[in-house]
């Protein structure tokens, strides 16, 4: 390409900017409703969202998996001479599965039953208090036939589930309004799982700051009962099979080792042969019934010491703390957002949309 040809486009280019910014000074009037529709527009809804706060915690979990005989159970089955067959093995849920619990029903239903106090001190259920949380205006108005709906449905139905009728079994029954408290909890309260360091991190967002911190400690403490309960659940299992199976083969122990006693003092001072015969049975009976007592009994002791072991230990990184400021957006950058958008729709529209809008109807005519 020749150098008078760059010239010549550079010309061109110089040309078609100048012509841009003339149409731009043209229409300086319209930029400046379009500024001013924007900022109105930005400041209305900047207004009408309403400020949100977010509490994080961070909890680092002890991960559930093989301990070998490092553990309390392997100490107390080496102390009580080993062989209880009970063996250690990883655990069907580990912290790992957080988030699954935070978000699940049963979680979320239980927490909506939970006291919390707000800024102004007052104490309400935290169902209650999710009612009073606002919505922007342009929710109402886009959910008014569905509110509408539910009010002509409740003069004809009267809609009541008592607490016993909540469980029938496994299935759960849910309230409209419980079902959307839950639905807007899923989205307030998260979390997350950093899969190489094992840092379990739950969020919560309300509109209220202390309540936010309130519900979030909350959080992480049904959080560790949960994984605690599941995690032990088995050990407990067996403490509680263990002990029946005790107390049953001690009993066993003790009526064999009385029908020995009785014999022995009914024969004390007989010398037949068939008398010591009788007497050596029972007494192996004896042994034999103690033998398994014991094992019972060492079965028993490694299965209380697995209970403990099983506890997981939870670490708070960093504890619930009441936020200052706001997690949502500044309403400076929805009016800057506003402003920039009507602008650029302003320019793009008597630039571009104008000139396709008279090309497209002189298409159609034609």
């Amino acid at each position: 390409m020749s150098e008078q040809s760059l010239q010549e486009e550079s010309k061109e280019l110089e040309i078609d900017i100048l012509d841009i910014i003339r149409k731009i000074i043209a229409i300086r009037k319209k930029l400046y409703k379009a500024v001013i529709i924007g900022l109105v527009i930005g400041i209305i809804v900047g207004l009408s969202i309403p400020k949100e706060y977010t509490v994080r915690v961070t909890l680092s979990p002890e991960m559930g998996g093989e301990k070998g005989n490092s553990g309390i159970a392997g100490v107390a089955a080496s102390f009580l001479g080993g062989g209880t067959g009970i063996k250690s093995g990883t655990d069907a849920l580990n912290a790992s599965l957080s988030s699954d619990i935070v978000s699940s029903t049963p979680f979320l239903l239980e927490l909506l039953n939970m006291e919390v106090v707000d800024n102004e001190g007052e104490p309400k259920m935290l169902s209650a208090y999710l009612m009073t949380e606002s919505s922007p205006w342009w929710n109402y108005v886009i959910g008014l036939p569905g509110i509408i709906n539910s009010l002509v449905k409740s003069w004809f139905i009267q809609e009541e589930i008592s607490s016993k009728e909540k469980l029938q079994g496994r299935l759960i029954i849910l309230t409209k309004d419980e079902n959307a408290q839950i639905g807007a909890l899923k989205k307030k309260i998260t979390a997350t799982v950093d899969k190489k360091t094992a840092i379990t991190s739950v969020n919560v967002t309300l509109q209220d700051p202390k309540v936010a911190a309130i519900v979030a400690d909350s959080v992480v403490h049904r959080l560790q009962e949960y994984i605690i309960s599941y995690r032990t659940s088995k050990a407990k299992e067996d403490c509680v099979y263990l002990e029946k199976l005790f107390e049953e083969r001690k009993q066993e122990y003790y009526v064999a080792q009385k029908k020995y006693a009785d014999y022995v003092d009914a024969h004390d001072n007989l010398i037949l042969q068939s008398v010591r015969a009788e007497q050596e049975r029972l007494q192996n009976d004896m042994n034999l019934f103690y033998q398994v007592y014991s094992q019972v009994a060492n079965q028993l002791q490694v299965a209380r010491a697995k209970v403990q072991e099983g506890k997981p230990v939870f670490a708070i990184v960093e504890p619930a703390v009441v936020p200052i400021e706001s997690s949502s957006m500044r309403r400076s950058i929805y009016i800057f957002l506003f402003v920039f958008l009507s602008i650029f729709g302003t320019i793009g529209w008597f630039l571009l949309g104008k000139a396709f809008m008279s090309a497209f109807k002189n298409e159609v005519k034609m």
